[in-house]
């Protein structure tokens, strides 16, 4: 019979670098709204978004990239076309839609820090401010 290890005496060894990654992406979802969807969706399409940039950067010129991206040069004009499309599709339709969108998640999330009582309790509120006073008890006569 071979005998087991002897436990250290330190303690289980430190999670590796692979462990502590892992646990660190599945920790994602306690961020808030804003947070986790530029982690989650947004940093999909904002790599999209530069990837086409940086072909286009190659292909077509950095300053020509810029300028077919913001829709000052129409794609058209400039060779080769097949790679200029798409990104002034992206400059026009999603580099709009990825600012609204974390413009939305920012507001959305001010709102929600300034909802400081719940519905239930500002209707209470409300119904005892509506009832009459009670009568006085005061001896005036």
């Amino acid at each position: 019979m071979s005998a087991a290890p002897a436990p250290s005496p330190h303690g289980p060894p430190p999670p590796g670098r692979r462990q502590w990654l892992r646990a660190r992406w599945a920790d994602r979802h306690a961020l808030p709204r804003f947070a986790f969807w530029l982690l989650s969706r947004g940093a999909a399409v904002l790599t999209v978004c530069a990837a086409l940039y940086v072909l286009n950067g190659f292909l077509i010129g950095w300053a020509n990239a810029y300028d077919v991206l913001t829709g000052i040069t129409s794609p058209a004009a400039v060779r080769p076309q097949w790679c200029a499309w798409p990104l002034s599709l992206t400059g026009w339709a999603a580099i709009p839609a990825i600012i609204g969108a974390a413009a939305g998640y920012v507001i959305t999330e001010q709102i929600q820090a300034h909802h400081a009582r719940e519905l239930d309790d500002v209707l209470d509120e409300l119904r005892r401010l509506a009832e009459p006073p009670p009568p006085s008890s005061g001896s005036g006569v």
